[in-house]
């Protein structure tokens, strides 16, 4: 077995707590790498993960692995973004109740110097809400950190009638993916 330093270059909690179920033993540096979205979703996400694992690696002197990931979510030819106000978090909102989105997380490892990315994408379908049903969810200030406006996960998971594809990667880090990877890499990190 091949065990390396990991390091989660996020400052998601959901993240975080998604590596620490799963029983990951790792760092967290953040990156702070710049996040302007350019170009495609999916193109957008791979290429967001790989500047923040760069940025990352140029913050250390010592051999690890580096997970980075972006998440985004995309809706009729939109990109929806965190929401920066209680304004935008129900102008997301109401355009994603009673619709399907596509959610897509990209991630990046660097191990060692080389970088491995992937894209993986989940269609999500939201209920119908009232706009009473909106405001309720924006009070519970879940939006505020979350791109589109919501959380899969805790309160969140009453907006959503179903889904297509990894649960973990709406959360923002599809596990079962990034362990096949990691493994590929000799990083048996469980």
């Amino acid at each position: 077995m091949n065990i390396k330093r990991l390091i989660l270059a996020s400052n998601s909690p959901r993240r975080r707590q998604l590596m620490q179920e799963a029983g990951f033993i790792f760092e967290v540096i953040a990156s702070n790498a710049d996040e302007t979205i350019e170009g495609e979703c999916a193109d957008c996400v791979e290429s967001l993960a790989k500047k923040k694992a760069r940025a990352v690696r140029q913050q250390i002197d010592y051999l690890a692995t580096i997970i980075a990931a972006d998440t985004l979510v995309f809706i009729n030819g939109r990109i929806l973004e965190k929401p920066r106000s209680h304004t935008e978090a129900f102008e997301m909102l109401s355009l994603l109740q009673g619709q399907k989105h596509t959610v897509f997380t990209g991630v990046a490892i660097d191990h060692e110097g080389s970088v491995t990315s992937f894209v993986e994408s989940t269609d999500v379908y939201f209920r119908k809400l009232s706009p009473a049903q909106i405001n309720a969810y924006i009070a519970t200030n879940e939006p505020f950190d979350k791109a589109g406006g919501y959380g899969i996960q805790g309160p969140g998971a009453t907006l959503v009638r179903r889904i297509e594809g990894c649960f973990y990667s709406v959360m923002g880090l599809p596990m079962a993916r990034l362990v096949d990877v990691l493994a590929s890499l000799g990083n048996d990190a469980l």
